[in-house]
């Protein structure tokens, strides 16, 4: 699975020419390459430098919080498998809220989201993670210092395509969105269950192509509710203006209860 959050630990000694960097300081990094290859979860000494490296991340996540709420920004982490839609989401979303908001953009490789985004005239900055999954607290803070907050009520981080390793790393959200689109077939929710207890918001995209897919979203949304009662859901098509509305309506709403 991923090389760089500890999701593919094995047996075998330290890794060694471990290029990828989270921003952190030295010792987090050497945490990270410790747990590549080395001793298998059920190892004490393993679940410890995993503790350690979510410990770290999540200081450093309280200190994104602080940061935004300095600012008066709502700051939003958008999960999803890849092709979900999040970076169309957000194109389209620019045409109907009434605040500004800006993303932090995370993909393995190439900065074309951020791009995307640019060229509608969101403020956006690309990260290339190079070979983690994920989104980590530290590469979103050294992000922010290329974001003007005063100038944006919200802030996106939309996270690298992938429904395991982002639900484990908080980013320093205040609330959490994750996509499932119709094309990706049932049961993610319940293939992936993690991810989805994070989610404030459940988001069913591409739902324009309902009728084309054997995708009964009613007990897709019975799953979802399962696993959290009380998360919220909307159905959602970049060619239902009615629905990306109340996706706003859903953003404004949060902003005006904070």
């Amino acid at each position: 699975m991923c090389a760089d959050c500890g999701c593919s630990i094995t047996d075998s000694s330290v890794a060694v020419g471990h290029h990828h960097s989270h921003g952190s300081s030295e010792e987090h990094q050497k945490a990270h390459a410790h747990l590549h290859d080395n001793p298998q979860l059920n190892d004490k000494k393993t679940i410890d430098v995993i503790s350690k490296i979510l410990d770290k991340n999540d200081h450093e996540a309280g200190h994104n919080r602080a940061h935004f709420d300095k600012n008066n920004v709502l700051s939003i982490n958008l999960m999803s498998s890849p092709g979900s839609g999040k970076t169309t989401l957000l194109e389209h979303l620019a045409d109907f809220v009434d605040f500004k908001f800006g993303v932090v953009e995370g993909d393995l490789e190439t900065s074309r989201d951020a791009d995307r985004l640019k060229a509608k005239g969101i403020e956006a900055h690309q990260i290339q993670t190079g070979s983690a999954c994920h989104l980590d607290a530290f590469m979103v803070h050294k992000a922010l210092h290329h974001m003007d907050l005063a100038n944006i009520d919200v802030c996106f981080v939309e996270n690298v395509g992938n429904l395991v390793c982002p639900a484990s790393y908080d980013v320093g959200s205040h609330l959490n969105i994750v996509l499932v689109s119709v094309p990706e077939g049932e049961d993610k929710i319940a293939k992936y269950p993690v991810m989805f207890r994070q989610a404030d918001l459940i988001l069913f995209t591409k739902t324009d192509l309902l009728p084309y897919f054997e995708y009964d979203i009613e007990k897709e949304k019975d799953s979802a509710r399962k696993l959290k009662p009380n998360v919220d859901i909307l159905e959602v098509s970049t060619k239902d203006v009615d629905s990306l509305k109340k996706v706003a309506a859903w953003i404004k709403f949060k902003m005006e209860m904070r």
